[in-house]
């Protein structure tokens, strides 16, 4: 499945996991997470008239906004944060972002030679480790919600 895929799959499973059968109606682009921008700001963009488009462009177009708004939801709705680990892996990503988006630009003003291996690997880099970060978020995300729902079960027993 691809991650745009896995991303819409993920959030109407963790919408529906915090509040069982409402579909896609609590959906907003990135749950309101990061605010917005200009004139596009979550919630006013559509989401009420069609949830599904807007998942799959906010899966295709801000990916790790997306995978960051479905982990905050699940994260906020049981009391958890992020450990030191974490935050570390996320600030390497950002880091590694920020030196692609760089080389890139350099590539664009200064030239010499081998110059675009340079820039395309600086790139590889970034991008192998935006993958694994992203997939270990999304497993993280995954695998909370399914020991939420055996606990469930267990934890709303009638007494009698």
């Amino acid at each position: 499945i691809c991650f745009p895929c896995a991303q819409y799959k993920l959030r109407y499973k963790a919408l529906n996991h915090i509040e069982p059968g409402s579909g896609w109606s609590n959906y907003k682009c990135c749950q309101g997470m990061f605010g917005g921008c200009c004139c596009i700001q979550p919630g006013n963009i559509g989401e009420d008239s069609c949830p599904q488009c807007c998942m799959c462009a906010e899966g295709c177009c801000f990916p790790g906004m997306a995978v960051s708004a479905t982990q905050g939801m699940i994260m906020g709705q049981y009391g958890l944060g992020l450990d030191e680990d974490d935050v570390r892996l996320i600030r390497c990503n950002n880091c590694l972002q920020c030196l692609a988006i760089c080389a890139s630009c350099l590539n664009i003003c200064i030239d010499f030679e081998g110059d675009d291996a340079v820039v395309a690997f600086i790139n590889f880099v970034a991008d192998v480790t935006f993958c694994c970060v992203s997939g270990c978020m999304t497993a993280r995300v995954y695998h909370e919600m399914k020991e939420r729902e055996k606990e469930a079960p267990e934890a709303f027993r009638m007494q009698r």
